[in-house]
């Protein structure tokens, strides 16, 4: 897994694929705000071909469900919301991206998350997002104060479906 800090493209220099699909919205930053968010990346996800019971729209669904819980949890500023963006790329591997963007800047979650102590409720979903993402990092919120936490999914590469088999003789 690759956790770089400040990572907002492949490599220096080399631009980052433009999306072939994108979605992007702001939340209330409340508990409401992040189940809805939730909810709309699952469905456009299943809307872009990838099944709600697939596993490109479980996984991302479960780690944009873990970074806007973090950007409610950690990342409320009163009177300030937060935005989701969700792309997807071509190439190879294609790539599933979800940003999520809060206000807060004093407040970056660690990249190397840590299990937390004893029988805690809280404090797992950076493992989950760490051990789900093919790749995610923190970057510095370029528009304003605040930070954005994003993940990657890189997907399989498509397998050309084989040529369908006749049961009737070519030359019947």
């Amino acid at each position: 897994m690759d956790h770089v800090n400040n990572e907002t493209s492949p490599a220096p220099g080399v631009p980052r694929p433009c999306p072939l699909r994108e979605f992007a919205m702001r939340f209330t930053s409340s508990t409401r705000g992040a189940r809805l968010a939730r909810r709309l990346v699952s469905h456009r996800l299943d809307s872009w071909g990838h099944p709600y019971t697939g596993h490109a729209n479980e996984t991302l669904t479960l780690i944009t469900s873990e970074l806007v819980a973090n950007a409610v949890r950690h990342g409320h500023v009163s009177g300030r919301d937060f935005h989701v963006r969700l792309t997807e790329t071509g190439g190879n591997p294609r790539t599933l991206r979800v940003e999520v963007t809060d206000t807060r800047t004093e407040r970056v979650p660690p990249l190397a998350p840590q299990e937390p102590p004893g029988n805690e409720e809280s404090g797992r979903g950076l493992l989950i997002v760490a051990r789900l993402a093919s790749r995610w990092a923190v970057a510095p919120r370029v528009d304003g104060p605040g930070k954005t936490v994003w993940a990657e999914l890189w997907l399989p590469a498509e397998t050309p479906a084989p040529p369908p088999v006749s049961r009737f003789p070519a030359n019947a």
